[in-house]
């Protein structure tokens, strides 16, 4: 993994102790969550589809004490739906966590 806080890796590596494939099925299911939303985000039609994925976005990132991904997801939510700048920065913060 590139780039991520120190909450998000202390967060999965207290989640999986010493299992390393624990480890990295954390790592792999945050990442899968993450581009799952960011799919939905670029796909809503309305606001409240869009409005639904940020926050399940936001919800990921306090989960897993991610903080740069719940400061995305509120700006996604202070957006319009299909903004093509938050897509293009959720875009390129995915590229910098995938495993």
């Amino acid at each position: 993994m590139a780039v991520q806080s120190n909450g998000f890796d202390a967060t999965i590596s207290a989640a999986a102790g010493d299992d390393l494939e624990l480890l990295e099925e954390l790592r792999s299911a945050f990442v899968e969550s993450l581009a799952r939303q960011i799919d939905l985000l670029r796909r809503a039609r309305c606001d409240g589809n869009w409005e639904i994925a940020a926050q399940r976005l936001k919800s990921l990132g306090a989960s897993f004490h991610a903080p740069r991904l719940v400061d995305l997801a509120v700006l996604a939510l202070e957006s319009a739906p299909g903004d093509p700048a938050v897509l293009r920065q959720l875009e390129r913060f995915i590229g910098k966590i995938q495993v």
